[in-house]
């Protein structure tokens, strides 16, 4: 189809590699490094439920709506991810938004990547594949339309002229969902703030159309490689197709699509706020071979220049802003293929209590800025990890003292 992305043209040496890759057999580490990749998209992943949340119940009396509200403070917690469904944001809405979605990335790949010209959109609204991407394994076969929130109601185009109104319509609804949990999530940590209502305005979140085209080889390549979101809070729609996967007690699991709801997952800057009490976890989407996937994002963000500091202390994380964050995360997948993220803000910390055996002391690798080489991103990784598993009260069981010694 002439509107699919240009995968096999701009990516060709990638799928030269990979068909040698498969006849060739050889000991490098690199090849086991390729092998374990695909061993681990192959694998079969058992598919689950989200915890889903009736928001109704906030309206039914204070017992009712503060279990509510605790339900999805312990999902945050647990999961990272969960779903809500008696949202507010009507299901003829949704489906329009789909259709409209459908209406535009139907568009020619030319017209797409001309958004300024044919959709009224900035440049480089208009996204697909990876260009960082160095093989398929860190390829994401996908297309996007990124939109800043204050760009939405200036968009449109012919045969498209009811995108800009859709898209409008719901980017109000979600956005007063999306300031509606965040309250609530900082609630449940003893902060009654109008940091959210001050600093996450329409002007400073985006709206992100996702098509995720059918895959000839969905078990070497991701639609979305596995991240984690640079944002508080997002909010997905997503289609019947399924894909979505995530990170649930060190193993993927596949969510399973309710059409009735949305999926909420914590990003980054509210593990940072919450002191690591929320969760921020890595999820991805997979291909599929015969069918495409659509779905809708809301990433509730900040200003650039909003700083971004744990509720309580003592801080995990050092106070940094936005812009900043966002900036070293790109940087970070430009000299390394991947981001680092929250590891990169953590603060010296000495622990004092018992290390296992042959550790004596622990900091975060480098603070931010630093220019890192592979060996730096693995150390910082661990080293996150095992404080994470340390300042767990869990970790004091024999078989977590087991998994830090592992990280080592």
């Amino acid at each position: 189809m002439d509107s699919d992305p240009p995968f096999h043209k701009v990516y060709k040496s990638f799928f030269d590699n990979a068909s040698t890759t498969t006849t060739t057999t050889t000991n490098n580490n690199n090849d086991k490094d390729n092998s374990k990749d695909q061993d681990a998209m192959k694998a079969v992943v058992e598919e689950c439920e989200l915890p889903l949340i009736d928001l109704r119940r906030l309206e039914l009396g204070d017992s009712e709506g503060e279990e509510c509200k605790s339900e999805i403070s312990r999902a945050s917690q647990e999961w990272g991810f969960f779903q809500v469904m008696n949202h507010g944001i009507s299901s003829e809405l949704l489906q329009k938004m789909k259709s409209e979605q459908e209406k535009v990335f139907k568009q020619s790949f030319d017209k797409k990547s001309q958004e300024q010209k044919y959709f009224n959109f900035s440049a480089g609204t208009y996204r697909w594949g990876s260009p960082t991407a160095t093989s398929l394994r860190q390829l994401s076969w996908s297309e996007a339309f990124h939109i800043p929130l204050n760009k939405v109601s200036a968009s449109s185009a012919a045969g498209v002229d009811d995108l800009s109104s859709t898209m409008e319509q719901f980017a109000t609804t979600v956005s007063s969902l999306a300031l509606k949990l965040a309250e609530i999530l900082a609630e449940k940590l003893g902060h009654k703030s109008t940091f959210f209502h001050e600093n996450c305005l329409p002007s400073t979140c985006y709206l992100r159309m996702n098509r995720y085209p059918p895959c000839p080889i969905p078990s070497e390549v991701f639609g979305l490689m596995p991240h984690t979101d640079s944002d508080f809070l997002t909010i997905l729609h997503q289609d019947q197709v399924g894909g979505l996967q995530l990170v649930k007690d060190d193993r993927w699991i596949a969510v399973k699509p309710n059409p009735e709801a949305l999926i909420i997952n914590i990003g980054d800057l509210f593990q940072a706020w919450s002191n690591n009490v929320y969760k921020s976890v890595q999820h991805r989407v997979v291909t599929n071979m015969q069918v495409e996937r659509f779905s809708t994002a809301y990433f509730f963000c900040p200003s650039y220049e909003t700083m971004i500091e744990s509720c309580c202390e003592p801080s995990v994380y050092r106070k940094f802003s936005f812009g900043e964050y966002r900036h070293q995360v790109q940087e970070d997948v430009k000299q390394s293929g991947s981001k680092i993220g929250l590891p990169r803000t953590t603060q010296y910390t000495t622990y004092t209590g018992k290390f296992p055996s042959g550790c004596t002391h622990l900091s975060s690798a480098r603070p931010l800025g630093g220019p890192p080489d592979e060996k730096d991103i693995t150390i910082e990784r661990r080293i996150w990890n095992m404080l994470v598993l340390l300042k767990d009260e869990r970790c004091l069981d024999t078989g977590n003292r087991s998994k830090v010694r592992t990280l080592l």
